[in-house]
């Protein structure tokens, strides 16, 4: 069943778009060929690597796979829209049942093109974002104070070592206070990804570069890849805390691990442990990478909740049903009672589903603001 979901869509779209059209049967064999073999992406992901979410192809290739599989998503419920519309039709006096060629080779360029532009949009090195965020009880000496929010990297054979160093050199020439990663950093073993990370090492911040595992750090070799980042300079807080100083203020910057931890027995998310210990009355800046649990994190007095995990929806209208796994959280800013939650759409996003429309990846600077 698992291969046969993914095939409905292409199943569709040949049959109501590919085989009408008045093309050589070869052409139309071809094609239709092509959509089923696409379609079964994330199968032969799984063939290459033994998972679904590390395809080692080269990277021409995963894009290609993500341009066709997508350019499929898309067309299949334009195709419907299409098919409901002359149905529609046939209600009406000298209406029929009959589609027109034009509108069938309009629908698949339309799909095609914005299949394009969305592979493009997610594959590219992400533009600046600025989030202000003003916070009660701020110490004076952290107004104005700098974090870059980097989340979802998935570096990958689709976002290889050159798209990561091209990621380290824009984060670092925005020169800000702290670094904070919520996440989801590889798609691959330690052995696959281990050239591909290594620009990570070159992160520079003032207060350095902080992290949280995400839920694909555990589908891999979670310990030797928490291991292998921290040698990179990357500090993670699992259900831990540091505190930040500036001119006798405190900041509590706080992490807890994934909700899908304890899944592969590890250690599940526990703000209380993260918290203990921690100054009486400092602000908490918490890095979660998942946001649903945003409302426990508010009522134990987070001030501001970093999250990612949903991409941000990856196409707008698709957004609101990943919303709905994520109670009710998938991109920009929420309040939650007393504390600021802020999702990422995400650096990166999984190369088993590479799409963005609508909903664009970002580096986010934050700049915390004392509350008046």
């Amino acid at each position: 069943m698992i291969r046969l979901i993914p095939s409905l869509p292409a199943i569709y779209v040949i049959a109501r778009m590919v085989w009408p059209l008045p093309w050589p049967l070869a052409l139309r064999l071809g094609l239709a060929a092509i959509l089923l073999a696409a379609s079964q992406y994330h199968l032969w992901s799984r063939l290459s690597s033994g998972s679904v979410f590390a395809p080692e192809f080269p990277r021409p290739v995963v894009i290609l796979f993500n341009g066709v599989f997508g350019a499929i998503a898309l067309a299949a419920p334009l195709q419907l829209a299409l098919d409901l519309v002359a149905l529609t039709s046939m209600a009406l006096p000298g209406g029929d049942w009959a589609i027109p060629t034009a509108w069938r080779l309009a629908v698949g360029f339309t799909a095609v093109l914005l299949a394009a532009v969305a592979v493009r949009q997610a594959v590219r090195v992400p533009p600046l974002k600025e989030v202000p965020v003003a916070i009660p009880g701020l110490p004076p000496g952290f107004d104005g104070y700098t974090i870059l929010h980097l989340t979802d990297l998935h570096i990958s054979r689709l976002f290889p070592a050159a798209w990561a160093r091209a990621v380290v050199t824009r984060a670092n020439d925005l020169k800000v206070d702290l670094i904070v990663v919520t996440g989801d950093f590889i798609d691959g073993s330690l052995e696959a990804r281990r050239n591909d990370v290594e620009p990570l090492r070159a992160l520079r911040a003032r207060d350095g570069v902080w992290a949280v595992p995400g839920n694909h750090e555990y589908f891999f070799d979670f310990d030797g890849w928490m291991r292998h980042l921290a040698g990179l300079g990357i500090r993670i807080l699992s259900n831990a805390h540091t505190v930040l100083r500036r001119e006798g203020g405190a900041l509590v910057l706080a992490g807890v691990t994934d909700r899908s931890a304890r899944a592969t027995g590890h250690p599940g998310p526990d703000l209380d442990a993260a918290l203990a210990g921690a100054p009486r009355g400092a602000p908490i800046v918490l890095l979660d990478h998942q946001p649903a649990n945003a409302a426990k994190s508010a009522a134990r007095g987070v001030a501001l909740q970093l999250s990612g995990h949903t991409h941000g929806g990856m196409i707008r209208g698709l957004d609101r049903l990943v919303a709905r796994g994520n109670a009710g959280f998938v991109s920009g800013a929420y309040r939650v009672a007393t504390m600021l939650l802020y999702v990422s759409n995400g650096t990166a996003l999984w190369p088993g589903f590479a799409l963005r429309l609508g909903r664009p990846s970002e580096l986010t600077r934050i700049t915390l603001r004392r509350a008046s």
